[in-house]
Parts: structure tokens; sequence; C-alpha cells
């Protein structure tokens, strides 16, 4: 999926909705864009800022922190927009959050520069700010990051592609996520690492934003550029089914090897029904339950998280090879999202 997040070209390397502050501080009632347990006196307050609310990975994100919230018996409150890249939102949400008296604050940024001078205020109150998903720049801005390192989830498919094209002499489409974008920077650098290739080796490079109708234009418009391609690494899995569609429409699905990076649940079936090879799956479940933790943990003990936890990434393919170690798709459709 698409998870936009703009950084400036030296790095290669949500939001709210209309009414974000109504949104961001109804965290005790039960409306769309808020869940809780029981609020009450001295109960610990987690705030978590998502880019949007419908995207799948961000549903399964909020899922896993309303459910370590429960757990722990702290009281979450969430804010959530309409369109990745809303930094203004996130800015309002994160000053609405701290003013309601919350411990720590999860968010994935939507602009991972613009967000810093909001994060260091909300720091400066003693606010524990946790970064998901995506980092900011730089990454130290927030006191910690729990995220899928996505350089090593393109290496792993990019070296699973090299195995499974067997020495076959390869003409690569890659259907990318946007310019600057770290998510789509860092996934397609690790594939071509992996691959053992590099850019001037990529036959037809297209943006697609994670999206399967901008998937499928994208690889219309490689196949046209070059009929020869064989391999497709796309962003994610909407991107991946796109470009399976055109290659289908050309009745070239069964010899064009498509490989992938997120591992959401309509994606992994994909792969169990063939129509992508592989993709190296993520779990933004996890990302956001330990963030809860981590910030009750720093309201009860005073100790910060700090740094980088990696929350894992597998390999899923139903067509394992040699030397690339992965998880099949009962594995994948086990922990997948969404």
């Amino acid at each position: 999926m698409s998870r936009t997040t703009r950084l400036s070209p030296s790095l290669l390397r949500a939001a709210a909705v209309t009414g974000v502050a109504a949104l961001a501080l109804t965290a005790c009632g039960s409306g769309s864009g808020s869940s809780s347990t029981s609020a009450g006196s001295g109960t610990v307050k987690v705030g978590l800022i998502t880019k949007t609310d419908t995207n799948p990975f961000f549903v399964k994100m909020k899922e896993g922190a309303e459910k370590a919230a429960k757990a722990d018996g702290a009281q979450l409150m969430t804010a959530a927009g309409k369109f990745d890249g809303d930094n203004a939102g996130q800015v309002t949400a994160i000053e609405n959050m701290v003013a309601a008296g919350v411990k720590g604050i999860l968010i994935t940024p939507s602009d991972s520069k613009a967000i810093v001078p909001a994060v260091q205020k909300a720091r400066a109150k003693g606010v524990l700010v946790i970064a998901l998903d995506t980092p900011t720049e730089p990454q130290s801005a927030v006191d910690a990051l729990f995220a899928t390192n996505n350089l090593n989830a393109g290496k792993l498919i990019g070296q699973y592609a090299k195995a499974a094209m067997k020495g076959k002499a390869a003409k690569i489409a890659t259907l990318d996520l946007a310019p600057g974008v770290s998510v789509g920077v860092l996934r397609h650098n690790g594939f071509l690492q992996g691959f053992g290739a590099t850019d001037k080796d990529v036959a037809c490079a297209q943006d697609t934003g994670g999206d399967q109708a901008k998937g499928q234009t994208a690889m219309e418009n490689c196949l046209q550029k070059d009929p020869g391609i064989n391999l497709v690494y796309t962003i994610n899995e909407p991107a991946a089914l796109g470009a399976y569609t055109a290659l289908k429409a050309k009745g070239r699905e069964k010899d064009v090897l498509i490989v992938s990076v997120d591992g959401g649940c309509t994606g992994t079936q994909a792969v169990k029904d063939g129509k992508i090879a592989a993709t190296s799956q993520q779990y933004p479940l996890k990302m956001a339950a330990e963030g809860v933790k981590a910030v009750v943990s720093y309201a009860k003990t005073g100790k910060k998280a700090s740094g980088y936890t990696d929350t894992g990434v597998n390999l899923i393919t139903d067509k394992a090879q040699t030397g690339v170690t992965s998880k099949d798709t009962a594995f994948g459709l086990q922990n997948c999202w969404g």
C-alpha cells in the first residue's frame, strides 16, 4: 500500500480530517475516528496518528494499538486523515493530543521532515514520540522508531527474483511509489541491491502511488516501451495486481515474474493463486502494539524507548528458491493484514 512520506533529495531517501480537533479529542467515545478503554484518573493516554484510516495497513495498525491499549488499561486517542501528505493535519493532531495530556504519541509521518518541529515541541513537554513504519528526517527527531527494515525487505525480494530467474537475462520493470518517498526509495534500492543490479539495468521505471489502477497503466506503458520485459518489481501488492492484469491482457502473465513487498491478505492470496511469485511481508499490528507498550512503560517507569526496533519481515512464496529463506503462503495468510 502506499504510505507516502516526502523526504529531501539528500536522503533519497495522518493526518487530520475536517475537524481533527474533535476527532483527536473524542477518544473516550465511540466515534469512527477514535477508540479507547474507559478513561479514569491516572489512566495512561496514548495517541496514535496515521496517514489515513482506510488503508488496510493503517486499519491493522490501529487494531494492534487498540488491543494493546485495552490489555494495558490505557486510553487510546486516534487521528487519521483522508489523504497521504497532510502534514498540517498531523501537526494539529499532535498539538491536540499534547493538550489532552497524552503520555506518548505514535505517528506514521506524512512528511518526514516537515513534521519535525511539531515533534520537537511535543518532546519538549515530556511527551514520548515514536515513529511507526516510516522514519522522520533525521530519525533522531523522535525518541524511537518501530518499523520494518524496508531496505532489507527489498533485498529479500531482489535475492528471490535473482534466484528465480535461474540465470536468464532480465529485462526489469520497477513499479514504484513516488519520487522522494522513503518507503518506496528504500524498497526500490533494496530490490536492486538484492538482485545485483542498478537503475541503469532497469528497462522501465514508473510511479504508481501504490495504486492498482495506476499499476495497470504503468505496466501497459512499460510493455509499450519494451515488450520483452520479463521481471516486474512493485512497491506493493495492489500495484502488482495491476501489473498482472495488464500482463494477462497481453497473454504474458505466465512468462513474466512479478515480485512485491507488503504482505497484506489480498496480496498474500495472490501469491497463493500464482499471480505474484513472492512478496516480503511486514507486520503493522506488531509496530503499533509494541509502541503502545513502550508508552505505558514510560508512564510507569520514566524510561523512554530509544533507537530503532525492527519489527520483522518474511519472504512469502510457495515456490521456494535455493539459498533464499522463505515461508509459505499458509504462514503468510495466518499473519497477513487487511
